[in-house]
């Protein structure tokens, strides 16, 4: 089984319900979890070549390869059960239009959702699917 990583803002109360959507999900647990602010997300930051210090996206490995903004989203979307992939089909809107709309949403993010103090701790029986 292929395992893909999510780096999420893990002070974001809209991120981290994202995760929380994600694990109801995905009782394969395809999916790997690190917050952006982790050593772990830090390190497959730079790995990749991303910025540590100001990324403001939620960021999807897959196939060795990182993903951004909306293409981030719909990777996401395609690798979940139930008709979520459905929505993978919205790659053919232009990405400038998409992360227009994905870029928004991050701006307002913490004002609609609200901030966490610290980051998600999980479970101690989804500990296993978060990254150090």
């Amino acid at each position: 089984m292929e395992h893909v990583i999510l780096l999420f803002d893990g002070e974001c109360n809209l991120c981290n319900g994202t995760v929380q959507f994600i694990l109801r999900r995905d009782p394969a647990g395809r999916f790997r979890f690190a917050s952006l602010q982790s050593d772990a997300g830090r390190e497959l930051l730079l790995r990749h070549g991303l910025d540590t210090e100001s990324i403001s996206t939620v960021v999807l490995i897959a196939d060795d390869k990182a993903y951004t903004r909306s293409d981030a989203g719909l990777g996401i979307a395609r690798r979940l059960g139930g008709l979520w992939p459905v929505l993978y089909a919205g790659m053919i809107v232009p990405r400038f239009i998409r992360d227009r709309i994905y870029n928004f949403i991050a701006r307002n993010r913490y004002r609609w959702f609200g901030k966490r103090e610290s980051c998600y701790t999980p479970t101690p029986e989804l500990r296993g699917r978060f990254l150090a």
